[in-house]
């Protein structure tokens, strides 16, 4: 794996003034904590860098293996995606909920009558909007979900790694997948869920290789 300046740079910080924060980094370097948010989950995802809730962040004086780089992160999204749950944005609240609970996901994905992504709805929407509002059985979903062109998503050609970045970077449960030259157009997601079982499959698969 070949590492930006910028990622390098970073390294370089955290060896000479480890343990330290994202803020101070991102200080260091002249750049908001945001810019950094990528760059510091790809180098935690790779085992470069470690990080310890409000202590902050270490070296761990590792080097990325190129063999367990390529069979973990160098796949495809598509690799791992999980079929979407769509639902049209005038489905009432009340419908939402029981699409949620009969497929057991944690969000629910809203097309428009062109079938494109127009939003997205997670359990803390759906629970907060049928706490506050007594008439979910009337209410359409397009009141509450959040709206396109707010919502991040990813093309299946993406890597693995991308994909953890882009849901760590951003604080988000779920990647909407979209064909590549239709950015509305959903054929699939990812999750943080999907994403640690696919990371402890693969790591279980490497133990038995090497033992």
């Amino acid at each position: 794996m070949k590492l930006t300046s910028r990622q390098l740079e970073i390294i370089k910080i955290v060896k000479e003034n480890e343990p330290i924060s994202g803020d101070n980094i991102a200080k260091t370097l002249g750049l908001s904590r945001a810019t950094l948010r990528s760059d510091l989950a790809i180098l935690t995802m790779t085992g470069l860098l470690d990080a310890r809730p409000k202590v902050g962040y270490f070296y761990t004086g590792q080097t990325i293996e190129p063999l367990l780089y390529e069979k973990l992160y160098k796949k495809t999204v598509e690799d791992i995606m999980l079929p979407p749950i769509l639902i049209h944005q005038s489905t009432t609240v009340y419908d939402a909920v029981t699409n949620l609970f009969m497929y057991d996901v944690g969000s629910l994905y809203v097309k428009d009558d062109n079938d494109e992504l127009n939003g997205v709805l997670s359990r803390k929407d759906l629970l907060r909007a049928a706490i506050s509002n007594p008439n979910t059985e009337k209410t359409p979903v397009a009141m509450i979900m959040s709206r396109m062109p707010n919502i991040i998503t990813i093309t299946r050609d993406r890597t693995i790694l991308e994909a953890g970045g882009l849901l760590i970077q951003h604080n988000i449960d779920t990647l909407p997948v979209v064909e590549i030259d239709q950015p509305k157009k959903v054929i699939g997601k990812v999750t943080k869920t999907r994403m640690m079982s696919y990371f402890i499959n693969a790591g279980n698969d490497i133990e038995k290789e090497n033992y």
